[in-house]
């Protein structure tokens, strides 16, 4: 069910059981060759992709589709939010679907920036509604020994803009890909225990900004990227992402 295409009355009518699930994305540069949308588009195309599958299991909520992208912003185009205001529109959310009912509430995450402020928002949502559920997910730590095994540009090949957020936008938006500007990757490294990807974060964490990091904005290897690809990503996602679900409609 998407929650803004029920009237009022359906929506009181709705098993209060249900996960209410809400994607927390981001508009920023990804290089030369995917949009500003690509978080977004990621993001939005997994929460509606596992509302066919479970329509009436589960609620979906409106994007929030800024996140904090301050670490981008050496490139044209990103928008960011603060930390605060992030947290604040959460919780005022979080609490507008409390005050209807639901107490299962899922943060879905398609953006890196986004990890911190999601932790600290489950940890304080989690104390003052002690009776709720909330859970965060990151589409990329999802059954993430299997995508590894998909991942053939090795470490650091998979990060932003790379093999896979380019191999599921060939295969969302073909469109909106620019093939003609994939290029290698231009990771810029620092020292080796403050290097990480999507599947794998650093042992210490090590403030940069994206262009100290790469100098055309992608952090990772598009070349090895794959509509295939971008087909097997989304499997492997969504039957987690379902099993997830489930977990917390049995709560």
């Amino acid at each position: 069910m998407i929650w803004e295409e029920l009237t009022s009355h359906q929506l009181g009518e709705v098993d209060k059981n249900t996960p209410v699930i809400i994607n927390i994305a981001a508009v920023e540069q990804h290089g030369k060759h995917l949009p500003l949308g690509t978080d977004k588009m990621i993001g939005g195309y997994f929460c509606n992709k596992i509302h066919e599958k479970l329509e009436d299991k589960v609620l979906v909520l409106p994007q929030v589709s800024i996140g904090y992208s301050r670490h981008h912003m050496d490139f044209p185009g990103t928008l960011s939010q603060n930390h605060t205001t992030i947290l604040s529109q959460l919780e005022e959310i979080a609490d507008s679907v409390f005050f209807h009912g639901f107490t299962k509430f899922i943060f879905f995450n398609s953006h890196g920036g986004n990890q911190g402020i999601g932790q600290v928002f489950i940890e304080k949502m989690g104390d003052k509604y002690p009776d709720g559920h909330f859970v965060m997910i990151n589409w990329f730590r999802l059954a993430v020994e299997k995508l590894k095994e998909l991942c053939k540009s090795g470490f650091g090949g998979a990060g932003h803009g790379g093999e896979f957020e380019t191999s599921l936008m060939l295969r969302i938006a073909p469109h909106l890909v620019s093939k003609d500007h994939i290029t290698e990757r231009m990771n810029s490294k620092t020292f080796d225990w403050a290097e990480g990807d999507l599947f794998q974060g650093p042992e210490a964490a090590y403030y940069r900004p994206m262009k100290e990091m790469t100098t055309n904005g992608i952090y990772g290897d598009p070349r090895y990227a794959s509509v295939e690809k971008g087909r097997q990503i989304e499997e492997i996602v969504l039957e987690r992402f379902e099993s997830i679900i489930q977990d917390i409609y049995q709560c």
